[in-house]
């Protein structure tokens, strides 16, 4: 049985005999069929599995669909109604968190006409998170993969962190950087800020010059595959006082600290509680408003998520980051942030690079 035959059983496990599950999020097509970017539809039954392309689409999907059966459409819903009918379905599910209202007015339209029912609710997208969340050997060598490429590209762009620099300069350097080293694309638009912006915990880079004394944030990373990275580090431009070393150290203390509770068994919540703590024991409790990372994968925020509510119970191959951050409102910030691999007594960092502070 291959991966991909393996991953739609789990989709059939939630199936009865008369329904079938309609994949429309393009990761999640990527992740059933192996075909990327070909703007398809995944009809899964229990008996067979199907992937919906166009003209445009359908040579590359006949030679990359490594288990679905490939369907060329000129009209998507005629074509899915056929092989509805042919297999006898009266109730289709549908991904409740990635139907568009309008699509989902047609599916109704389209399928209630005949006598199929479209079910909104969110037993689809569970099976799909849960699949999802843990990670194959392969997509964990495609995440290190990303991350080794990020750490490349972020330690060739310090050389243009330095007075009379943009951010947007920055920024545009560590794009084509990114893309040099063999990204497919970023992860994300680029976080690359300094001084006062750097107290905005997504600022957006501008024409804001680098000065000698500010922090340099650089909240980046890679597109390999289809699968992302993620990292954060902040960097001193020439010089740094004792406040900001202070306040760099708590959050580096808060990280680590974080980071070395993360296992298996371990409530996503606790490692949250963690960096926050002590974040909090230094006064800076209302200077840390968002989580404390989140999953990553096909998608840059996914399952599960590290916060204060989570009630995930992290297990063996979940990949999530470790972000705690302090920012100080129109003075600076500071974040750190590493991608982990959860293990069964610790986790794997995928960020060899080093978190002490350091100055260019």
């Amino acid at each position: 049985m291959n991966t991909f035959e393996q991953r739609i059983n789990g989709i059939r496990a939630v199936l009865n005999k008369s329904q079938a599950a309609l994949i429309n999020n393009s990761n999640n097509v990527y992740y059933f069929s192996g075909v990327q970017n070909c703007e398809g539809y995944i009809l899964v039954t229990n008996d067979e599995s199907f992937l919906f392309v166009d003209f445009r689409y359908y040579e590359s999907a006949k030679k990359n669909c490594s288990y679905c059966k490939v369907v060329e459409f000129t009209s998507l819903y005629n074509s899915l109604k056929t092989v509805l009918k042919d297999c006898c379905i009266n109730s289709l599910l549908i991904e409740n968190d990635s139907v568009t209202l309008c699509l989902y007015n047609r599916l109704i339209q389209e399928f209630n006409s005949v006598g199929i029912s479209v079910i909104s609710d969110d037993t689809l997208i569970k099976a799909i998170n849960n699949l999802r969340i843990i990670k194959s050997d392969a997509e964990i060598k495609f995440i290190a993969e990303a991350q080794k490429i990020t750490e490349k590209a972020y330690i060739e762009v310090l050389n243009y962190v330095k007075p009379g620099v943009t951010e947007r300069t920055v920024a545009v350097e560590l794009e084509y950087l990114l893309r040099k080293f063999g990204a497919d694309g970023v992860s994300f638009d680029l976080i690359t800020i300094t001084g006062k912006n750097t107290s905005l915990p997504h600022g957006v880079p501008g024409d804001n010059i680098i000065r000698e004394g500010d922090f340099f944030t650089m909240d980046i990373g890679a597109l390999y595959k289809g699968y992302h990275s993620d990292m954060t580090r902040t960097v001193a431009v020439k010089r740094c006082d004792e406040y900001q070393r202070e306040i760099y150290n708590i959050v580096y203390d808060a990280q680590t600290t974080a980071l070395s509770g993360v296992k298996s068994g371990v409530k996503a919540s606790d490692i949250d509680k963690t960096a926050r703590d002590i974040i909090t024991e230094h006064g800076y409790g209302k200077c840390f408003g968002h989580s404390t990372g989140h999953g990553v994968g096909l998608d840059i925020h996914e399952m599960p998520y590290v916060s204060t509510k989570s009630e995930m119970i992290l297990s063996e191959n979940m990949v999530i980051t470790v972000e705690p951050g302090i920012y100080l409102e129109n003075r600076f910030g500071v974040r750190i942030e590493d991608m982990v691999l959860v293990k069964r007594d610790s986790c794997f960092n995928f960020a060899a690079l080093s978190k002490e502070l350091i100055i260019v």
